[in-house]
């Protein structure tokens, strides 16, 4: 009889089951499990040769905003995008702010790891990247976290494609930030 069976199961497995079970309903729970507190900084558009591509929202706990503290970017896209360009678009950036600080193999590295964070999107898809100061991002898309990667360097280099002065869209990072 499988109750009988279930019950002779010993408390440590159970205990273990019921552990893995409230993490992994943590994580499904979305972004939001990370930073409860977190309210909108600012958001705007970015748009390419006139077509919107995508909204981006900044969120944070913290006022004024520190790169230091844990942030959300949100992107809501109004097209769709593969994958593939979506991670050569931004290797190509991270290049293009960093210059030759990182090696060919840990661009590499990090190429497979977008790879197996991000997926395909379509018009009113969401992709919310988390940023966890000493720890790296996790990314989050519409069924829940996407991936995690352990990797500080990676995760400051990927968010600056949004967040650093010398970004490609000043107008729009002004506008994340609240500055417009």
């Amino acid at each position: 009889m499988w109750c009988s069976s279930y019950y002779k199961k010993p408390a440590s497995a159970l205990l273990l089951i019921l552990l893995l079970a409230m993490v992994n309903g943590a994580f499904a729970a979305g972004w939001r499990v990370e930073l409860p507190a977190a309210t909108p900084l600012g958001s705007g558009e970015f748009r390419w040769f006139g077509f919107r591509v995508y909204t981006a929202r900044l969120w944070s706990e913290q006022r004024p905003f520190t790169a230091s503290a844990p942030f959300a970017l949100e992107l809501t896209y109004h097209r769709s995008i593969s994958r593939e360009r979506f991670v050569s678009t931004s290797l190509d950036e991270i290049k293009r702010l960093s210059g030759k600080e990182y090696s060919k193999a840990q661009l590499a590295r990090w190429q497979a790891e977008m790879e197996r964070a991000f997926s395909d999107v379509e018009s009113g898809d969401q992709l919310i990247g988390v940023y966890l100061p000493g720890v790296g991002c996790r990314f989050y898309g519409k069924k829940g976290l996407n991936a995690e990667v352990a990797d500080v360097e990676f995760a400051k280099a990927f968010f600056a494609i949004w967040l650093d002065e010398r970004s490609k869209d000043s107008n729009l990072r002004a506008q994340l930030l609240g500055q417009k």
